[in-house]
Parts: C-alpha cells; sequence; structure tokens
C-alpha cells in the first residue's frame, strides 16, 4: 500500500504531472521507494478514481498538454492516517544474502566478483547521499543537528534530512559488511565450503 502514500507525499509537496512526478522519483523518493513508470501512472489512475487526487485544469488546450495533479482533502486524509498507523517492519529479502547462503553450500565460485560489485555500487550510492547532504543540510554540522536539533529548519528539513541520513547509514553499513565478505572471501578457497 505504499506507493500510493509515496505518490500523495509527493504531490502533497509539489502538484506535478506524471512526467514530472516519475522525475521526482528518480531523483528523490525512488532512493527508498522505487517504482516504474508504468505503476507510476497506473497508480495516478486509481488514486483520480478514488477520488484522492484530481487533474488541475489548465488554460492550455488538452491535446498535448501534460496533465497536472493535484491531492484533495481526501487524499490529504489517508495520508494522514496512514503515517498516523502501524506497520511492522518487512523481512529483509535480498538476493546477494541469499547468494550468500547458497555459496555456503556449493562454494564461492565468482562470489567475490559480485561482491566487488556490489561494494562499487554502494560506495557510488553513498557519495550521492553524501554529495546530497552536503547540497542540501550544510549550513548545521550533524554534531549540532544531534545535540540541539536544526536551528532555522523546519521540522519537514529535519524530516528529510533524517530520512538521508538513513539511507547514508545503510550505505555505510553494506560497504563494511562487502568489505569483511570479501576479506573473508579472498582467504577461502573458490569452490571451497568453508566454515
Amino acid at each position: 500500500m505504499s506507493l500510493p502514500h509515496a505518490i500523495l507525499t509527493a504531490l502533497l509537496e509539489r502538484p506535478s504531472s506524471g512526467l514530472e512526478l516519475t522525475r521526482r522519483f528518480d531523483r528523490s523518493i525512488g532512493y527508498f521507494w522505487s517504482a516504474t513508470h508504468q505503476q507510476i501512472y497506473r497508480e495516478l489512475g486509481r488514486l483520480e478514481q478514488s477520488g484522492y487526487i484530481r487533474a488541475l485544469t489548465s488554460a492550455r488546450p488538452a491535446r498535448g498538454r501534460k496533465k497536472e495533479y493535484e491531492v484533495l482533502p481526501a487524499g490529504r486524509e489517508e495520508l494522514t492516517g496512514w503515517v498516523s498507523g502501524r506497520e511492522d517492519p518487512k523481512p529483509v529479502r535480498d538476493p546477494l544474502l541469499l547468494r550468500m547462503r547458497a555459496a555456503a553450500v556449493v562454494g564461492t565460485d565468482g562470489l567475490p566478483d559480485e561482491l566487488r560489485r556490489h561494494l562499487a555500487l554502494h560506495e557510488r550510492q553513498l557519495a550521492e547521499y553524501t554529495d546530497i547532504e552536503a547540497r542540501d543540510f550544510a549550513a548545521e554540522p550533524r554534531e549540532r543537528t544531534e545535540a540541539s536539533g536544526t536551528a532555522g529548519r523546519t521540522e519537514a528539513d529535519r524530516l528529510r534530512h533524517l530520512v538521508l541520513r538513513a539511507g547514508m547509514d545503510l550505505e555505510r553499513m553494506w560497504v563494511e559488511w562487502l568489505t569483511e565478505a570479501l576479506r573473508g572471501a579472498s582467504a577461502a578457497p573458490a569452490g571451497s565450503d568453508g566454515p
């Protein structure tokens, strides 16, 4: 049920066309909740049918015009109810972790290369998040933010920064874990069952 809520959030931040929304997903929300362009467009139709959003009227002719959406009061109410609701954490379903478990049974041939590839991807993502933090949240040092809150920043800014920091912490965890996994993988002979 989270994709409609991600879309409602994005549209409450700024009314957008489907194309603009998919671009915003690619640049922000998509870092922690991914969706294809087709899924987004399909969900926009469902949200409109449910009375949660509507297409804004435009002075331009309909042909070739991008339909821009805004959230209606029922959509805001739905999102508010979802935010205040409860949801248990989802179990981790990561193919790399399953691949590691399988390697314990059949051996590690080819696994170190895949671990290095994943390490490079996580290092790149961490660098991107670090750049975003420097660009968007550089006004306050992290120590001051943690100790006393973000002076001069809104609660919305603080929450956005917390989401970004969660992503950064997850990427750091993966970098550390993959580095450790590679140390072990290079010590074990290829095809070995390991400990």
